[in-house]
């Protein structure tokens, strides 16, 4: 039987809270959102003037990361050079920028996704949130 760290409520609260420094830092308004290994959400923040669609995209950015065990980029990537068929991944619906996957002692124990403004700027926010964690 393996053993696996997890995450649990403190480091949830502790990549939340980093995250969104990051975003009031930059003036951002972005919802995160952080999922276990198996996509479950355990945590989403909505900060103030926030697109309500992010609510739904940036759970949908952190499923994707958690489940495929990368971040979303690799995805859009994949997508974007041609693989077209990835649109129709079964379990895939935020392969787009801004998850990122938490990986500790070599395994995904979840993930944050961001969306509110740039791609590169949500996986930006989400990066700093998972550092709060690693550090």
């Amino acid at each position: 039987m393996k053993n696996k760290p997890m995450l649990c409520d403190d480091d949830v609260a502790r990549i939340l809270a980093a995250a969104k420094a990051c975003a009031n830092q930059n003036k951002w308004a972005v919802t995160i959102a952080v999922v276990d290994d198996g996509g479950h959400l355990l945590g989403l923040q909505r900060l103030d003037d926030a697109p309500p669609i992010s609510a739904s995209i940036a759970p949908a950015k952190a499923h994707t990361a958690a489940v495929g065990r990368r971040d979303s980029k690799v995805y859009e990537d994949m997508i974007n050079g041609g693989r077209v068929s990835f649109l129709s991944a079964p379990v895939l619906q935020g392969m787009l920028e801004g998850g990122v996957a938490i990986v500790v002692d070599g395994a995904v124990v979840g993930a944050v996704g961001v969306s509110g403004v740039k791609s590169s700027e949500d996986a930006q926010i989400a990066q700093a949130g998972i550092a709060a964690l690693i550090a």
